[in-house]
């Protein structure tokens, strides 16, 4: 059984704040903002080139529990470029750290924001996406598996 990683639920305080915050300072594409039941409000927002998304809720009560706003940490992105996107992202407004690199490695190098409740995020260098798409590696193995 085959199963993806599609949605994150992020916990926050003000859905509008952080709509614009993630849109405007992180440059993630807003897929959804709608009341889609009453009283229940969803913005989802993904990454450019993710085939993952974060949703922030109004109203909404889970079934599991519901997670304070800023207590999410260790949420990741990769870039291919970690100087590129620093410039990118400061240029935007978002107060990022300078890029690390702990080992000389490719995957070695990461710089970290946090979102306006405190939410905290890694930004991982990983060069060898330019090349080889996270997308393109998955169906290229989910053909294989259907050969076997």
């Amino acid at each position: 059984m085959d199963m993806t990683l599609e949605v994150i639920l992020l916990p926050v305080s003000d859905v509008d704040r952080s709509k614009e915050f993630y849109r405007d300072k992180v440059g993630f594409h807003v897929d959804l903002d709608d009341e889609v039941m009453e009283g229940v409000r969803i913005v989802q927002l993904t990454p450019p080139g993710s085939g993952c998304s974060i949703a922030l809720a109004d109203g909404l009560q889970t079934p599991t529990g519901t997670p304070a706003p800023g207590t999410y940490h260790g949420l990741q992105l990769c870039v291919t470029d970690a100087k590129a996107a620093h410039e990118e992202l400061t240029a935007r407004g978002l107060d990022v750290s300078e890029p690390q690199q702990f080992a000389p490695q490719d995957g070695a190098t990461f710089m970290y924001f946090k979102d306006p409740d405190g939410n905290g995020w890694a930004i991982q260098e990983y060069r060898r996406r330019a090349t080889e798409p996270l997308h393109q590696l998955l169906a290229d193995l989910a053909a294989r598996r259907e050969q076997e």
